[in-house]
């Protein structure tokens, strides 16, 4: 019998799966410190600014493939399971993700 890929408020991740998200957490990170090394180096404000427009691109990205990922295999197994509760949840991660 195959493991279910999200058990209670756990999920199951492909070695593949969990590699690429952290090389994109990894690269965000290297992105932060070199935000802190700019301020930390005086460098002008638009400049920085320009690189925390980048960081956040990058935290949507991610949040957009997690989120997909989230709604192909939690949500769908879910559902057809007959679980409908996690609709709600979805909803309700959704609007804290859209504040």
């Amino acid at each position: 019998m195959k493991e279910p890929c999200c058990s209670g408020k756990q999920k199951h991740r492909e070695s593949a799966e969990s590699a690429a998200m952290i090389n994109r957490l990894n690269r965000i990170e290297g992105q932060v410190r070199g935000i802190r090394k700019m301020v930390e180096n005086d460098a002008y404000c638009t400049d920085i600014l320009v690189q925390v427009s980048a960081v956040q691109a990058a935290l949507n990205a991610f949040n957009k493939v997690l989120l997909s990922n989230h709604i192909h295999t939690c949500v769908a197994e879910n559902i057809r399971k007959g679980d409908d509760s996690v609709i709600e949840e979805l909803v309700t991660a959704l609007q804290k993700i859209m504040k």
